[in-house]
């Protein structure tokens, strides 16, 4: 028998082996089919040795048997896929069994220029030993066919030939060492338990953790915030900003409200302002020409007031049709709504639009910073009429429903704007004692404090150009988010919740920026974005209808929950490291963080007790929780996006070179009843939901509506205004049944 006989026979016995094991694991399976299938497709290829041909050959035929009643079909995919992947391991790291020799692995990775020295140098032999005993390979069992191939796919580190070094535990022992690598007590016990939490699939960190954590280039934060001063210095400056975090592939939100309007007045030159559209085209441009990390175009939202003047022009910018030079059709767009435009929507009267700059020269404020403290009353409605009030101000008066109208017509046509409502926004913020909140960030789940970077002076000294600036606050979005079906199920929500928040604040000294402001704000604030995924997962196995009470009252159960374990957690870090820098004046400080949302009448968990202990040791971290869409990395996690409802039961995943069929998380004769397509569910209730858990949520969440293409202009108001009246913060994607919208991958945690 020739050696490569020898060679093919080994590796038909150990697949001979594997199927069996296979059809052991899954007995309810109709495995006979299947078998002779292998049968064929052995004899086809036995004149060549292709082992991969074969296994993909089976995966496909796996996948193809998936239906309601067999989807487990997925895990006999991802078994196999997960053996290819074992022996293209051992063929690059030269015959090494798979998972072990995690000590070589770094070694050589470091070498390559791929790992950074960092690891090697923080941990020694022994304890790097140590962390491979602790690897579990049976967790690489939990994968589905196709969270495993987005994560070989995606995340797992290959060499420069794009050969693949790592295997699934790996990469999540990688991510956890990275992130406890300068804890100075107990790091290797921490290593573990981040390394538990990871592998369990409990929670998933931020896309750019999970694919840089450990390697030389690439930041770990996900997507980020600036504010553009009314300068040209400001403006320039703030688009290379935006070109250098592009480049390192973070999302970015831009508000321009500063930026005066078109006809508007320079330097005392009459009406020569040309508005915030030849911006926002230079800004279109730096999105296609400075990809994120060459694997996709830039993704930037920009927002603007509901009362600036060229919002007609910013809402028409994304449509299809018109003059081409007002288009910017590859940025997201997103509206700053005060509540007092809500209101004259709804009662159908007027509304004024005025120029920022012309507001700031004659009254000696800025519009844009106010809002109001109360409902129904406060500075911003106040600061308004005086500016309609005002002879002196050059203002345009409209139907306020006609400005509605024009956002409905830009939703459905392209799926945004964005909503930003800017009252309950600032009303609910933390920090206002230190600033003010003028937008959200590109997937609308980030709110904190933002300002404008001012250039103060530029000037020669011994040769060199020394530029003096003021740092705004550049606001930075570290993410992560809990697997709502698996954590709740089994009973791990607090421990997971401990070692997650200590995750995400050391990711705030890890991180390289590389806009210095934004290392500034981020170490001022120390702000973390907690969230979650898996809600309608979790929602289909408790047997909870989406359109019911029960999910109303389940939402502000868990979401209470979820916020004082987080609150919690980083209250502990404080005690152990010290608390945010901003800390003092805070409603943190203070108390009324916990009286805005009546914690003190709630008698399921002790808020008074931890009340006093943020007062007396603070908190570690100035803003804590955040919902992210987070598709893809809950795909690698086997449930549900974000607090979305699902779009079908059963559809495939395109991609652009295969196409994978899948099925809902744990679909069964059970949970069947409980999947109803987010296309056919009443958007009201999803909103009731959204309400309750926004309570809980210090920061916001990446909110969907789902309408049919076929809506009324009536229903879509009525949503709006529902959604506003319920206190929610903003809401994402119009997302309309002929409306297909590209996925922001920065936020996916």
């Amino acid at each position: 028998m020739s050696t490569q006989s020898v060679i093919r026979h080994s590796e038909d016995y150990q697949l001979d082996l594997l199927l069996e094991s296979i059809a052991k694991e899954f007995p309810e399976l109709k495995f006979t089919e299947f078998h002779e299938k292998y049968k064929r497709i052995i004899e086809k290829s036995s004149q060549s040795l292709n082992t991969n041909h074969v296994y993909n050959q089976l995966i496909l035929d796996a996948l193809s048997r998936m239906t309601e009643d067999e989807h487990e079909w997925t895990f006999v995919a991802a078994r196999l896929y997960l053996d290819l992947l074992h022996k293209q391991v051992t063929n690059t790291r030269k015959g090494t069994i798979p998972y072990s020799g995690l000590y070589s692995l770094l070694e050589s990775l470091t070498k390559q220029g791929i790992y950074d020295t960092n690891l090697l140098n923080a941990y020694t032999v022994e304890e790097i030993t140590e962390l491979e005993k602790s690897l579990v390979p049976d967790r690489d069992l939990l994968f589905t066919y196709i969270g495993l191939k987005t994560l070989a796919d995606r995340y797992l580190t290959r060499d420069h030939q794009k050969n693949l070094w790592e295997l699934p535990q790996e990469r999540f022992m990688i991510i956890a060492m990275t992130l406890m690598q300068k804890e100075e007590r107990n790091k290797v016990a921490l290593v573990k338990e981040a390394y538990w939490a990871l592998s369990n699939l409990y929670m998933t960190v931020a896309t750019p953790t999970f694919a840089n954590a450990g390697k030389t280039h690439g930041q770990l934060s996900s997507c980020f915030i600036d504010t553009v001063d009314d300068s040209l210095q400001g403006i320039y400056d703030s688009n290379t900003d935006i070109a250098n975090l592009s480049k390192s592939g973070g999302g970015l939100g831009v508000y321009l409200g500063k930026i005066r309007s078109r006809g508007s007045d320079i330097r005392g030159y009459k009406k020569v302002s040309s508005g915030v559209i030849p911006w926002m085209k230079q800004l279109n441009n730096t999105a296609v020409s400075v990809d994120q990390l060459g694997q996709r175009k830039g993704a930037i939202s920009v927002y603007l007031d509901i009362w600036h003047k060229d919002i007609f022009s910013f809402l028409d910018s994304k449509l299809n049709n018109g003059d081409e030079r007002m288009r910017t059709h590859d940025l997201f767009t997103g509206v700053c709504i005060p509540d007092y435009f809500m209101e004259k929507v709804k009662k159908r009267e007027d509304w004024y639009l005025f120029d920022p700059h012309e507001v700031r020269t004659k009254t000696g404020y800025s519009l844009e910073d106010c809002f109001d403290e109360e409902n129904g009353s406060g500075t911003f409605r106040t600061r308004y009429e005086e500016c309609v009030a005002n002879p002196t101000i050059h203002k345009e008066k409209v139907p306020a429903i006609e400005i509605m109208k024009g956002i409905m017509k830009s939703q459905l046509e392209t799926g945004s704007p964005f909503m930003f409502y800017r009252d309950e926004v600032n009303r609910m913020n933390p920090n206002h004692h230190k600033g003010m909140i003028y937008c959200t960030n590109l997937c609308t789940e980030i709110v904190q404090n933002q300002s404008a970077t001012i250039t103060e002076t530029q000037y020669v000294k011994d040769g060199s150009i020394v530029t003096v600036k003021s740092p705004g606050d550049f606001v930075v979005c570290n993410l992560s988010s809990i697997n709502l079906a698996s954590t709740v199920k089994a009973g791990e929500l607090e421990r997971l919740i401990q070692i997650q928040v200590r995750m995400l604040d050391n990711v705030i000294d890890l991180n390289q920026i590389p806009v210095l402001q934004a290392k500034i704000t981020n170490e001022k604030y120390r702000a973390i974005g907690l969230g979650t995924f898996g809600w309608h997962h979790l929602l289909a196995l408790k047997g909870i209808k989406w359109e019911s009470d029960e999910a109303v009252q389940y939402a502000d159960e868990l979401y209470e929950k979820i916020a004082y374990y987080t609150i919690q957690a980083s209250a502990s870090l404080a005690k152990e490291k010290g608390t945010y820098p901003s800390f003092e004046g805070s409603d943190w400080q203070s108390g009324a963080y916990f009286v805005k949302r009546n914690y003190e009448s709630t008698r399921s968990l002790d808020w008074f007790k931890l009340r006093d202990q943020v007062a007396s040791f603070g908190i570690r971290n100035g803003y804590l929780m955040a919902v992210a869409p987070n598709a893809t990395t809950s795909i690698i996690a086997g449930s549900t996006a974000s607090i979305d409802p699902i779009f079908r039961k059963i559809y495939s995943e395109e991609k652009k070179d295969y196409k994978i069929p899948v099925t809902a998380p744990d679909l069964n004769s059970h949970t069947t009843w409980f999947y109803k397509s987010a296309y056919h569910i009443n958007q009201h209730w999803s909103i009731a939901q959204n309400a309750a858990r926004q309570k809980h949520i210090d920061q916001a969440i990446s909110f969907n509506l789902y309408v049919a293409n076929t809506i009324k202009a009536k229903a879509l108001l009525d949503l709006h205004l529902d959604a506003w009246k319920n206190g929610l913060k903003t809401t994402y994607y119009i997302r309309s049944t002929s409306t297909e919208l590209e996925e922001c991958e920065s936020c996916s945690s």
